[in-house]
C-alpha cells in the first residue's frame, strides 16, 4: 500500500498554501524566519550532518570518553606537590587563594610517585597498570574550568555551557559527522543509573534529535537487559519491514501537515533506528562473545565491562561512547569528601585496571591510532582538606587546576603538558579551559569549532560558542 497526498481529497490549511503556493522574496523573508526560530523540520536521518565534508584531514574517527563522574583528585593521581608535605597542616592563604573549605589546612597525599615509561610520564603509584601505557598517555596538567560545583561543571564539561540549554558534545559530534554504522546510532552512553543531572548531559538539545545519546543502564549488563524487544515476539524482518514502511508512511503525511514540529522527525528516525538496531545490537552488546581472559584482563566490574563494551561498540562505528564511572562495589563516584586516601585506593584500583585494558585493546586491534581516548573529571580536588565530622578527612570540590589525560587520536604519547603551582591551587603554564578541550578534540576529528554551527533561535551556536583554542602543542 501507497499512501500519496496528492490522492488526498481535503483541500488545504492556510499554512499549506502559504508553503507551498508562496514565491519571491517575501517567501524566501518566511523561511528564514521559520529556519531561525526552529520551526522547519530537520532532514531525515542521515541527511541532518552539519558539514558536507571534514575541514582538514581527521586524527581520530572515535572518541571514547571514560568520564571519572565525581572528579578525581589531581595531587593524588598526576600532579605530584612535594611542596605539600613541607607546609602540611598549614591553612591556605585566603587572599592568596580562591579558598572553598573553611578549616581546611594544606593535605600532602600520602601516594608515592615516579616517572614512567620511556618518556618519563610521571604518575601515582595509584595506576600500576596504567603505567605500563605511560608512553600512550598525554597528560594535561593546566585544566581549568568555571565552576566548583557539580551540576555546573558537569554541564559545562559536556555541553560547553553551565545551565542545562545546549546540546552535548556527544550531540554535536553526530551532528558533525554523522553514524558510521545505520544499524547502530552514533552517540552512545553507558551509565549504571543517572549521574548527577542526568540526561541533559547527552542530550541533543535545539539540534535535531536523532542526535541524542542513546542511553544504556549497564547496571545490569545482560544484553537482553540493556537492550529490551531485540526481536519482534511474533513477526519476522520481512514482514517487520512491510509494517515499519507502511508505519512511516503514515507518519510522513502526518509530518507534512505539520512542519513546524521537529521532533516528529527524531520520533520518526527513532523507529527506523530501531528497526536496524534489530540486526546488529544483540550481537553489539553481548559480552558473552569475548574470551573470559579479556573479560577478566578489564576486571569483572561494571566500570570494566562498560570500558570492554566501549570497545565493541567503536569497533562497529559508534563515533562517540561516553563511559561513566560508578563504583560497583557502593555505588560512589569519585566524590571524596571524606577519607580522600581511602577511597582513592578503591577508586583508582576499578578504574587503572579497565582504562589500562582498553588501551592494550584498541592498540592491539589497530584501533588507537584513530580513536581517542579521553579520561578525567568535571574538575579536581582541593590540596587543602575538608575537616571530617567523623573519619579521615576529605579533599573538597576544585576548579582552577587538575588534570585530565588523552590517549590515541593524534595526540603526542607520553607526553605532560601544563602545570599547576607548587601548591597544585591553580594552572600556571599551558593553561587548557574545557572550551580548548573541546576545539582541540573537534580538531581531532577533523572538524573546525568554529565552522560547526546551527542556526537556532536567530543565531548560529556552537560547542565552544565563543570561546576556544585548539591546544597545538598536543597534537602529534
Amino acid at each position: 500500500m501507497t499512501l500519496d497526498r496528492r490522492d488526498d481529497p481535503r483541500p488545504l490549511t492556510r499554512r499549506q498554501l502559504l508553503g507551498r503556493a508562496g514565491s519571491g522574496f517575501g517567501m524566501l523573508g518566511l523561511a528564514g524566519a521559520m529556519e531561525a526560530g526552529g520551526l522547519l523540520a530537520a532532514p531525515a536521518r542521515g541527511a541532518t550532518t552539519g558539514l558536507d565534508g571534514l575541514h582538514h584531514p581527521a586524527k581520530a574517527k572515535r572518541v571514547i570518553f571514560l568520564f571519572m563522574n565525581g572528579a578525581p583528585s589531581h595531587v593524588d593521581t598526576f600532579d605530584p606537590k612535594p611542596a605539600l608535605a613541607a607546609h602540611a597542616g598549614a591553612e591556605p592563604s585566603a587572599k592568596e587563594f580562591a579558598v572553598r573549605t573553611k578549616g581546611g589546612t594544606f593535605m600532602p597525599s600520602p601516594f608515592r610517585f615516579r616517572p614512567r615509561g620511556e618518556s618519563g610520564v610521571v604518575m601515582s603509584e595509584l595506576f600500576p597498570n596504567l603505567a605500563r601505557h605511560a608512553d600512550d598517555l598525554c597528560v594535561l596538567r593546566g585544566m581549568h574550568t568555571d565552576t566548583p560545583n557539580h551540576e555546573p561543571g558537569l554541564l559545562m564539561m559536556h555541553s560547553g555551557n553551565q545551565q542545562p540549554i545546549r546540546p552535548s558534545l556527544g550531540s554535536w559530534v553526530s551532528y558533525g559527522l554523522g553514524s558510521e554504522n545505520a544499524n547502530l546510532p552514533p552517540f552512545v552512553v553507558l551509565c549504571p543509573g543517572l549521574p548527577v543531572v542526568g540526561p541533559q548531559l547527552w542530550s541533543s538539545g535545539f539540534l535535531p534529535g536523532e542526535h541524542q545519546g542513546m542511553s544504556v543502564n549497564t547496571t545490569d549488563l545482560d544484553v537482553h537487559t540493556m537492550i529490551a524487544h531485540l526481536k519482534h515476539a511474533k513477526l519476522d524482518r520481512p514482514e517487520q519491514r512491510r509494517q515499519l514502511d507502511l508505519i512511516q508512511q503514515i507518519n510522513d503525511l502526518h509530518r507534512r501537515q505539520r512542519p513546524h514540529e521537529a521532533a516528529l522527525d527524531a520520533q520518526i528516525s527513532a523507529l527506523e533506528l530501531a528497526f536496524q538496531m534489530q540486526s546488529e545490537a544483540g550481537e553489539t552488546f553481548d559480552l558473552g562473545r569475548e574470551p573470559d581472559r579479556l573479560r577478566d584482563a578489564y576486571g569483572r566490574t561494571t566500570f570494566g565491562q562498560s570500558c570492554l563494551l566501549a570497545r565493541r561498540l567503536v569497533e562497529r562505528g559508534v563515533r562517540i561512547v561516553q563511559v561513566y564511572y560508578v563504583d560497583g562495589r557502593n555505588k560512589q563516584p569519585w566524590d571524596t569528601h571524606t577519607a580522600n586516601d581511602e577511597g582513592h585506593r578503591r577508586l583508582c584500583d576499578d578504574a587503572d585496571k579497565a582504562t589500562a585494558a582498553l588501551l592494550a585493546d584498541l592498540k592491539g586491534r589497530g584501533l588507537l591510532e584513530d580513536t581517542l581516548v579521553v579520561w578525567g573529571g568535571e574538575f579536581g580536588r582541593t590540596p587543602y582538606s575538608e575537616p571530617a565530622k567523623k573519619g579521615e578527612p576529605g579533599r573538597d570540590h576544585h576548579n582552577t587546576g587538575f588534570s585530565m589525560f588523552l590517549a590515541g587520536g593524534g595526540v603526542k604519547a607520553g607526553h605532560t603538558h601544563g602545570a599547576t603551582d607548587e601548591f597544585g591551587m591553580n594552572a600556571i603554564e599551558g593553561r587548557v579551559h574545557v572550551h580548548d578541550l573541546h576545539a582541540t578534540m573537534l580538531h581531532l576529528l577533523g572538524v573546525d569549532h568554529e565552522k560547526l554551527t546551527y542556526r537556532y533561535s536567530g543565531r548560529d551556536f556552537r560547542l565552544t560558542d565563543v570561546h576556544g583554542t585548539v591546544v597545538r602543542d598536543i597534537l602529534a
